[in-house]
């Protein structure tokens, strides 16, 4: 590219880098005022009607109680419990899960065979195998995290797995006529072209990761946000339950983002998009 050209991409490029930041900036300012607007509503009619108080908190209410929680500890604690959690079961049942899905590329047999397995074990809701998690691992760290990891693998399997397939044959149909070996087909096309699967798959089952490890503190736990969920729930404290829910919400966004930005680290040519 000469001088020339560079100089006239440059204004377009940053002209569409400035039109991206302004709808970027209208979509923030607008989530922030339905907030605000959602909020301000729930606080009027919560603060002359106490039954409606009672029955579903109030945002002053559940602020009350984020900074209760904040200043004696509970809140960073089964944040960072549930968190650990939801963290190891996210990434082991992705790789286990991704590992799987792409390797059946190889073989359109397997997959056939394993497929009718893959749906029945998906179709078990994750709480029904609770209590035979509880008995095999404990009640402790590790069958939150076999949980967790349980809610993910399957989506991470049928994600990766339907990306592998999705790969334009004749760009494989070329590749073998240069004479690539299958392995290097996998490696340099079936496995970059499914990346855009893998990651959508990614951020759905962060929240997959965050119910199991939920699901399994309901069950069985002294300690983490679900824990914190089912003990205000049971003594009918709303403003509370509400209060971690908003932390849970707030840990499953910060993992979304971490996975959108490893998704931009991997696929710099998503960044164009």
């Amino acid at each position: 590219m000469d001088s020339s050209t560079r100089h006239t991409a440059s204004p377009a490029l940053a002209a569409r880098r400035s039109s991206r930041f302004r709808a970027t900036a209208l979509v923030v300012l607008t989530q922030i005022l339905v907030l605000a607007a959602f909020l301000a509503f729930w606080e009027y009619m919560t603060f002359f009607d106490k039954q409606a108080a009672f029955m579903f908190g109030s945002p002053s209410a559940i602020a009350g109680f984020l900074l209760k929680m904040a200043q004696d500890g509970s809140l960073w604690r089964d944040s960072y419990v549930t968190g650990l959690e939801t963290l190891l079961g996210f990434v082991i049942g992705n790789v286990i899960g991704t590992l799987i899905g792409l390797s059946l590329w190889y073989s359109r047999f397997v997959s056939r065979v394993i497929e009718p397995f893959v749906i029945a074990l998906g179709s078990i809701p994750i709480i029904a195998l609770a209590p035979i998690i509880i008995i095999w691992f404990g009640t402790g760290l590790i069958s939150k995290i076999a949980m967790s990891t349980l809610s993910v693998v399957i989506v991470a399997l049928v994600t990766s797995y339907k990306g592998a397939v999705g790969v334009d044959p004749d760009q494989i149909n070329l590749m073998r006529t240069l004479g690539a070996s299958k392995f290097q087909i996998f490696r340099k096309l079936v496995v970059p072209a499914s990346l855009t699967d893998i990651f959508a798959g990614l951020k759905l089952t962060v929240g997959f990761a965050l119910i199991g490890a939920i699901v399994g503190e309901f069950m069985s736990s002294s300690e983490g946000l679900g824990h914190a969920i089912f003990k205000a729930g049971s003594l009918y404290i709303i403003p509370k339950v509400f209060a971690a829910l908003v932390a849970t919400i707030a840990l499953a966004l910060l993992l979304t983002f971490i996975v959108g930005k490893v998704e931009r680290l991997l696929m710099p040519w998503r960044r164009l998009a």
